[in-house]
């Protein structure tokens, strides 16, 4: 008999069944695949993407961080700018009396000659008329002449170059004014040149 008689004939009709004995987890009887999947619990989820609404909400938001800052900053200039202009004011308005002083100062010894020729009577004419202009104009800027006889001596307008004592005054008073003296508003341009009366001892 050969090899090929010694094996059973094969039933052609017969379908092949495959058994799957293995079990699934360590207790419990046999699951069938779909048991297994169910019991596995759902898959994980993906993460979603981010939706369209979520990314304009942080645009808008970026926006209005950046508008904020750039209000700031603006408010900031703003101040500083503001600030910048009252002390450049203040600066101007100060610098206009001290320039204006300065100007007078020179012009002091000039006053003086029109003063003695007032004295001497020599003040007429067409000079008199510039005089007369010139003392009108700087005493509209603020210029006040100062020293008289009479006057109570005070020692920070008055410069004493002569003392003489009399019976007839309590306190020291101007006896003579050898020269005026010139304020310009609350600046002294120039001491009164004066000789005091001072009371007997």
């Amino acid at each position: 008999m050969t090899e090929q008689n010694d094996k059973p004939a094969e039933r052609e009709d017969e379908p092949i069944v495959i058994r799957d004995k293995r079990r699934v987890g360590s207790d419990g009887p046999p699951q069938t695949l779909e048991e297994a999947l169910a019991n596995a619990g759902p898959a994980p989820k993906e993460p979603a993407a981010p939706s369209q609404d979520s990314a304009g909400n942080a645009e808008t938001e970026r926006l209005a961080q950046e508008l904020a800052d750039r209000t700031s900053d603006l408010q900031r200039v703003t101040a500083e700018y503001a600030n910048y202009r009252k002390r450049s004011d203040r600066e101007r308005e100060a610098l206009v009396p001290m320039a204006q002083a300065a100007l007078i100062a020179k012009l002091l010894p000039v006053l003086d000659d029109i003063d003695r020729a007032d004295e001497h009577g020599d003040l007429t004419g067409g000079f008199k008329n510039v005089a007369d202009s010139l003392r009108q104009a700087l005493t509209q800027t603020g210029l006040e002449q100062f020293g008289a006889e009479g006057d109570a001596f005070d020692p920070q307008i008055h410069q004493a170059v002569a003392h003489n004592p009399s019976k007839d005054v309590d306190a020291p008073v101007v006896g003579a004014v050898m020269r005026k003296g010139y304020r310009h508003g609350d600046r002294v341009l120039r001491e009164a040149m004066v000789a005091v009366t001072t009371p007997e001892d």
